[in-house]
């Protein structure tokens, strides 16, 4: 089945676009797939298809659909920055939560599915798949560079099913005092891996970004890969 966008419902009523991709011939456990701040531009699809490729079925939602729909903006302007900005200071966490539940909800009814559903997120989106692991049912979750964990560390005792969160030590966004109180507070979870990368800054995973490392991103990249067929099999 091709790449396309479909329709879902939110919880508080309106509908939002998601870009959905999924490997043909065979059921597919589920990728919640969280934005960053650009919304689903070609690094996302990007994204969203190699995960299609290793086997998963992937729903990309729009976050940003109740400011501005379908949001696709790139890292490489000072105009494009400050559009995200605006949008990520905006956005309301809560509501996005909730809309990722329900693209979570939407993949496990779908008949390619195979009923488990995780999620993976990047920039806002890593916080997101913090809070999902928190506040959802989803299998595991995953979180690159995520930006503003530390202030919601008070919900990880909610946190029952596998995390995996990459850190990288020098991420502009998040300094080293936050990365600290994160490492404290998270670090003996049961459920939560953590695996920092020196030197590294923020988005070191973006390919074509300004700190995009490849050996960085490979290894992140990696350990994901293998983090979701093991807790999505």
């Amino acid at each position: 089945m091709p790449s396309r966008y479909v329709d879902i419902a939110a919880a508080d009523g309106g509908r939002f676009k998601a870009y959905l991709t999924q490997p043909p011939g065979h059921q597919a456990p589920g990728i919640v797939l969280i934005q960053e701040i650009f919304g689903i531009n070609p690094v996302m699809r990007e994204v969203a298809e190699r995960l299609a490729a290793a086997g998963f079925m992937v729903a990309c939602p729009d976050l940003f659909w109740r400011q501005q729909p379908g949001v696709e903006i790139t890292d490489r302007s000072d105009a494009e920055w400050q559009v995200a900005f605006a949008l990520f200071k905006g956005f309301d966490l809560d509501k996005g939560v909730e809309d990722l539940k329900a693209t979570a909800n939407f993949l496990r009814a779908q008949p390619e599915g195979t009923g488990k559903v995780g999620c993976i997120g990047f920039c806002l989106g890593g916080r997101l798949a913090y809070l999902m692991a928190a506040r959802s049912d989803v299998d595991c979750a995953v979180g690159y560079y995520g930006v503003g964990i530390e202030q919601a560390l008070d919900e990880a005792k909610s946190i029952g099913h596998p995390l995996m969160l990459h850190v990288a030590t020098k991420d502009r966004f998040v300094p080293a005092k936050a990365q600290a109180e994160i490492a404290a507070a998270l670090g003996q979870h049961p459920k939560i891996t953590i695996h920092a990368y020196p030197g590294q800054d923020h988005a070191f995973a973006r390919i074509g970004g300004e700190h995009y490392d490849a050996r960085a991103a490979q290894l992140a990249d990696g350990r994901t890969l293998d983090f979701l067929t093991r807790n999505l099999a």
